[in-house]
């Protein structure tokens, strides 16, 4: 057990590269990582967002009742920046039906797992930033479908009670299923040292999502990847200013514009990943667009809270 503590805390430190490194070898590799499709890559995410609620206690959910204006805006902020950014992004970039798909997708998920460590690491409000991550996915299953309808149902035919069953699926049960657990055996000793295990097995689900969808689609990433990339680098970076933004409006502290800002830039793209391709099949790019996004929300969160770090060390050197 205590190995697997210590690999777990390594793979939490090194989540971007982990990911990127498994995204490379399943390009040069693609059969390691083939048997990521389907049912089992819902199946994995699925164990993902497990982990997420295995985490949760009672005291996280008195944070929405407690702090309900902050929920709030950080909430709104949540599905409103992100869903238009990617909508306007398309328009200005001009870009292909199945990279659109794939990007708004991204923007109407709810917020990432990992937003809570990159808060956590840059010394933002944590409790803030798991009561957004909650509440954004418990709206999930409603605010997902219904904003793809609306926003895509021009571009693509949008499911959106098969979406709202697939989202119900794999975000609400598992994370419900995680809560009950941790309420019924939180308190043993046992649990606890298991716990501990678990920030390493979300960080090598998602890498097996990533590594699945550059497996089956990555000659097309290949040759679409400059366009998917400034697209998801623009969708991402706008997304992280845009949310700090909301936060200086609302007049929130320094710790709480910094939660804002990460939870607004970070999206669950392993979730849109699957989304795409259980939903869109006939629009590869679309799960492309939702890979590349899951691997760079890791990378652009872990520099954005080295930044933020950063700008502490030289104000404390200014002092």
């Amino acid at each position: 057990m205590r190995i697997l503590k210590l690999v777990s805390a390594w793979l939490s430190s090194q989540t971007p590269a982990f990911i990127t490194a498994a995204a490379v070898f399943a390009y040069f590799v693609p059969q390691s990582f083939s048997w990521v499709h389907g049912d089992t890559q819902t199946a994995v995410l699925g164990v993902i967002m497990l982990t997420m609620g295995m985490t949760l206690k009672g005291e996280d959910f008195k944070i929405l009742a407690m702090r309900p204006w902050d929920i709030a805006i950080g909430s709104a902020a949540q599905f409103v920046i992100m869903p238009l950014l990617a909508v306007g992004i398309t328009h200005l970039f001009g870009l292909d039906r199945g990279i659109a798909i794939g990007l708004i997708l991204v923007g109407c998920c709810p917020g990432g797992v990992s937003s809570n460590i990159m808060t956590f690491l840059c010394k933002g409000d944590v409790a803030f930033s798991v009561g957004m991550t909650t509440l954004s996915t418990l709206l999930a299953p409603l605010a997902t479908p219904m904003l793809m309808l609306y926003l895509a149902g021009e571009m693509v035919k949008v499911d959106a009670w098969g979406m709202f069953k697939s989202v119900l699926i794999v975000t609400l049960l598992p994370v419900g299923s995680g809560f009950l657990l941790n309420s019924i055996f939180g308190k043993r000793p046992g649990y606890g040292e298991a716990m501990k295990v678990m920030p390493g097995v979300a960080v090598i689900g998602l890498a097996c999502i990533v590594g699945g969808v550059t497996a089956a689609y990555g000659s097309q990433i290949v040759k679409s990847g400059a366009w998917i990339f400034a697209a998801v680098f623009m969708h991402n970076s706008l997304g992280y200013a845009l949310g700090y933004a909301s936060g200086v409006l609302a007049r929130f502290s320094r710790p709480k514009k910094r939660t804002i800002s990460i939870e607004v830039g970070m999206q669950n793209a392993g979730l849109a990943t699957v989304l795409a391709g259980k939903h869109f099949p006939a629009c590869p790019e679309a799960a492309i667009a939702s890979a590349v996004s899951c691997v760079w929300h890791s990378i652009s969160g872990a520099l954005l809270a080295g930044v933020f770090n950063m700008l502490d060390r030289l104000t404390d050197k200014d002092c």
